[in-house]
């Protein structure tokens, strides 16, 4: 039925409930002729009468009870629209889409998970990937905002700083250096170092900490896009790694790994929300980048600073 209309489908809810032709004329502020006429086309349309005259008025056949299923359908709908329409607006409902480089994904699910707690009807959509591939849906409008490290600076973008992010050299218990204090980068540049991908925010750090001492004497184990190789593969003792603090709270906890101390370490960063400059946030994701810009920083995990025995062991956001 290809021309059958909501006003057709109201004109049989009218007469339905009313139960007479005047009756439903005179809510719909038609005359009874029209309203005869336009439910008369509905009839030929469908080829099948959508009323029965009985003593006690107008009743619906099957036909017309189906056309009444569908005015109802189509009520629920457009109530259904009219209530996200309205918790879009105040910010309590809608979409959110967020980036998370890799290194992020050990805390962002808790911010997100503090979000959602307190805006339920937001749902959101995770992409997590290495900082190229962050960026590239950053810029290409395939997330709303992204969690991450330094922002990219090639494209114009908003950022707000949230919480500290320091980077750690680790090694397995059972390291030649574990426990030492003072390590150089030249007594570091001995070992075999773990590190992660090119495009990886942690390798360009790695490689800025190290120039002019660890490029000329690495020798580079492993070329691993994954925080989780590199820490198995440093726990199993086949190298030390420059890595974020975030991806080994709970190794460093349970003694499974240990933090060296390195003249010039932790480097100290931090992380950002991120977002196109040109990108307008909905209601709902302004609440997100608020709530992680206000409260992201009590959500990451702590680990001490410098490793045991060390001078001024304390523990901070990592």
């Amino acid at each position: 039925m290809r021309n059958l209309s909501l006003k057709q489908l109201q004109a049989v809810a009218s007469i339905a409930r009313l139960g007479t032709m005047t009756r439903a004329a005179q809510e719909l502020n038609v005359t009874p002729a029209a309203l005869t006429a336009r439910i008369k086309a509905l009839e030929d349309e469908a080829g099948l009468l959508l009323f029965d005259r009985t003593s006690a008025g107008l009743k619906p056949t099957d036909a017309g009870r189906e056309m009444l299923w569908a005015i109802d359908s189509i009520n629920t709908v457009l109530e259904t629209c009219s209530e996200r329409l309205k918790a879009l607006r105040g910010g309590s409902g809608g979409r959110v889409s967020i980036g998370v480089v890799s290194t992020a994904k050990y805390f962002a699910p808790q911010i997100i998970s503090g979000f959602v707690h307190a805006h339920p009807s937001v749902e959101i959509d995770l992409v997590v990937g290495n900082r190229g591939a962050t960026l590239e849906a950053v810029r290409d409008y395939k997330v709303d905002l992204a969690i991450m490290g330094r922002p990219p600076r090639d494209f114009p973008i908003s950022a707000a700083a949230f919480g500290p992010h320091p980077l750690v050299v680790i090694a397995a218990p059972g390291h030649r250096f574990a426990g030492r204090v003072g390590l150089t980068k030249r007594e570091l540049a001995e070992e075999p170092f773990l590190v992660r991908e090119y495009g990886s925010g942690t390798r360009t750090v790695f490689e800025e900490f190290m120039t002019g001492v660890m490029i000329k004497r690495a020798r580079l184990g492993i070329d691993s896009g994954s925080n989780e190789t590199i820490k198995q593969t440093v726990m199993a003792g086949l190298g030390v790694a420059l890595i974020s603090g975030h991806t080994v709270a709970a190794e460093v906890a349970s003694r499974r790994l240990v933090l060296l101390d390195v003249e010039g370490l932790p480097i100290r960063r931090e992380w950002f929300v991120v977002r196109r400059a040109d990108k307008v946030l909905s209601p709902a994701a302004r609440s997100f980048w608020d709530y992680v810009v206000k409260e992201g920083a009590s959500w990451l995990p702590t680990l001490p600073l410098r490793p045991p025995g060390a001078p001024s062991g304390q523990t901070a956001a990592a």
